[in-house]
């Protein structure tokens, strides 16, 4: 799936992550780029962007990801997630870059780094396996 199919099958599917904001900047056969705008409603107190968003972000990556090299099977599902943050990111854009560790017949595995503005450092690094449903 191209990228501008990506976002039409999310916005179509799945409108409660539209606050999300996302936009594939690049997707190819093994990775992707997500970029967020981010908004009050996903700062903390202290002003950084909150963890849940983050985390919201990488998994919403991974899932398009997944659907890029599947197609559009809505049922893949996250089984597991697991997220280290690294620095506190500042409001703007987040960038979620990603790749497939590992795509069989039902499971995907991928991993992310997750970047604020024109940090060169992230701010985040995601690991996340996805169950694909069997096709009938």
């Amino acid at each position: 799936m191209s990228a501008e199919m990506l976002e039409a099958f999310n916005r179509e599917h799945f409108p409660q992550v539209d606050h999300l904001n996302l936009k594939v900047a690049h997707v190819d056969d093994r990775s992707i780029t997500v970029l967020m705008t981010t908004e009050d409603r996903h700062l903390r107190p202290g002003g950084t962007v909150s963890g849940p968003t983050m985390m919201e972000l990488a998994d919403a990556a991974m899932y398009l990801l997944l659907l890029a090299q599947i197609g559009p099977v809505a049922l893949a599902v996250t089984t597991s997630l697991n997220i280290n943050f690294l620095r506190k990111p500042e409001p703007g854009t987040l960038r979620a870059e990603g790749r497939l560790l590992k795509l069989g017949k039902t499971l995907a595995i991928g991993e992310f780094s997750l970047f604020a503005g024109d940090l060169d450092d992230p701010v985040a690094h995601a690991t996340m396996t996805y169950a694909i449903p069997p096709k009938r």
